[in-house]
């Protein structure tokens, strides 16, 4: 191995003696690598030592990648009853650290390092990975697999870093990492990754687009207090057919010393980044056992761009953002069971989808009267659509707001009358003015009462000759009235009396409003007891 890498050697690796061409600082890695310690080349001068500074590192504190590489796969024994591993601090590795294809066995950690060129990781294998606050002019680390974790924490990756199809052990930490696009536009590429337990990119900065597309988590996914922008295209955050094994947070985090991370939610009075979002995001087919959490979240669109939930499956969804002030939020064929919203969250007319979109339960934080829930159906319903109206009664009638319901079936019949044709809409109108369509059974009982008077006073003026002399009760024109009104109930008037002329058109009409009226009444009757 120390051969093909290009290193003479004045004798065996295995024997512990050191390469002949190495430089005082790498001598002094081989020497901590054995010894399983952290090699620390940093000054102490914090300007100096920040890896993203523009200070120079001289040669004293520089190693060469091959020779990284040549510790972790082929490396010297380590020394008796200690574990060889490879810990740097403030050290530059100049050339491209590949490991491409390779297994790694010993222990990996790298803080405040500095990397010349790109580093190389696809298909190789490792226990646990740990980059902490290193700069990297790019990560190429598809189908990498590792046991344990995968440290990225405060590292700054200039040309985007590539994780496709990785298999991460345990985690995934990104958190306060800041990465910028590649050739293509893309910050992180992650799609089919799978990750065991935890991916937290909290306060992550993301320059470009970050794409999980078919990615797997095993627990949480947590975008605390993130900054995803992409001037360069459409989605900030593409992630169809995202599974998550709890929960997705777009949500804030604190922001004290030490930064309040690690999936922790900010205790009152903390000051808080919150997550924000310019460009689409995307998590279309999307499985999250727990939830998805846009509490706080800002999110910034242009009239192009839009958060789709398209067919997203979810127990909980907490849609406590702010109101984005363009784009589209769009639900259709999503699946929640429990809606938690504010009536302040939503976009205005037209720009919110929600044909197809299953709610077993609301649960609104705040103020969310009737009149603005169903402006927040209207407003998802630019062409008349009769499904999130039958929707939403039926959560209200399934949480015992029966008035509630009746109040958003009303308002379909009102919002399918502007659809009909002039006649049909005519009708409509009158079907509202009097009985409300049969969803307010009370008025139909006020217009019983009003018709019953106004029949009884006119036909106690009408002429009413016997049917058959001597067979025929007293006339009483109240009675009369009440018997035409009320179907079915026969109250002994009606077929003893000979009505003429216009009485007659009367007492047909009556008939059929007594119908009308009494059916509206009757239904009201039969949901009241149905519902107690």
């Amino acid at each position: 191995m120390t051969e093909g890498a290009g290193i003479r050697t004045g004798g065996s690796a295995n024997t512990g003696e050191p390469p002949d061409d190495l430089s005082a600082a790498e001598l002094g890695m081989w020497l901590a690598f054995r010894n399983g310690s952290v090699y620390d080349l940093s000054s102490g001068d914090t300007v100096v030592d920040d890896p993203h500074g523009g200070h120079p590192w001289g040669a004293e504190r520089t190693v060469r990648a091959r020779i990284v590489c040549w510790l972790l796969l082929d490396g010297p024994q380590a020394l008796a009853g200690r574990v060889s591993s490879l810990k740097l601090t403030g050290v530059q590795i100049n050339g491209t650290l590949d490991l491409a294809g390779g297994t790694v066995e010993p222990y990996v950690e790298l803080k405040s390092c500095r990397f010349e060129k790109e580093i190389l990781l696809p298909e190789a294998r490792f226990t646990t990975v740990r980059l902490v606050n290193c700069s990297v002019p790019r990560l190429e680390a598809a189908r990498v697999h590792t046991e344990g974790d995968l440290h990225l924490p405060r590292c700054r990756f200039h040309n985007g870093a590539r994780l496709t199809d990785a298999q991460i052990g345990t985690d995934l930490l990104l958190n306060q990492a800041i990465v910028y696009r590649d050739r293509r536009g893309r910050s992180i590429v992650a799609d089919g990754m799978s990750v065991g337990q935890d991916l937290q990119a909290e306060m992550l900065e993301s320059h470009g687009e970050l794409s999980l597309r078919g990615a797997t988590i095993g627990v949480s996914l947590s975008l605390r207090g993130a900054r995803l922008a992409n001037p360069y295209g459409r989605l900030a955050l593409n992630a169809p057919q995202l599974t998550v094994g709890r929960t997705l947070y777009l949500t804030p985090a604190g922001v004290w010393n030490p930064i309040l991370t690690s999936g922790t939610t900010p205790a009152r009075g903390t000051r808080i980044q919150r997550f924000e979002c310019e460009g689409g995001i995307r998590l279309d087919d999307g499985r999250f056992g727990d939830a998805v959490d846009l509490e706080r979240a800002r999110l910034v669109f242009t009239d192009d761009q839009q958060l789709s939930l398209l067919r997203v499956q979810t127990p909980e969804l907490r849609f406590l953002g702010e109101r984005p002030e363009r784009g589209k939020v769009v639900l259709s064929g999503a699946k929640v069971v429990n809606l938690v919203d504010r009536a302040d969250s939503w976009p205005g007319p037209g720009n919110l989808h929600m044909g197809g979109f299953g709610y077993e339960n609301l649960v609104p934080q705040g103020p969310f009267p009737p009149a603005e829930r169903l402006a927040w159906v209207a407003a998802a319903t630019a062409e008349y659509s009769p499904e999130p109206y039958e929707r939403l009664a039926t959560v209200l009638r399934n949480g015992g707001e029966d008035e509630d319901a009746r109040e958003v079936l009303l308002a379909k019949q009102r919002r399918r009358r502007e659809t009909l044709p002039p006649a049909a809409k005519l009708w409509g109108y009158v079907q509202d003015w009097t009985v409300a369509y049969g969803y307010r059974p009370g008025r139909a009982a006020v217009w019983m009462a009003v018709l019953w008077a106004v029949t009884s006073v006119a036909f106690a003026h009408a002429s009413h000759p016997p049917l058959r002399s001597g067979e025929h009760p007293p006339w009483n024109p109240s009675l009369f009235a009440l018997d035409l009104l009320l179907p079915v109930i026969d109250l002994g008037q009606v077929g003893f009396w000979q009505m003429r002329g216009g009485w007659q058109w009367l007492s047909a009409a009556i008939i059929m409003l007594g119908w009308i009226l009494a059916t509206t009444v009757a239904a009201g009757a039969t949901r009241t007891l149905r519902r107690n």
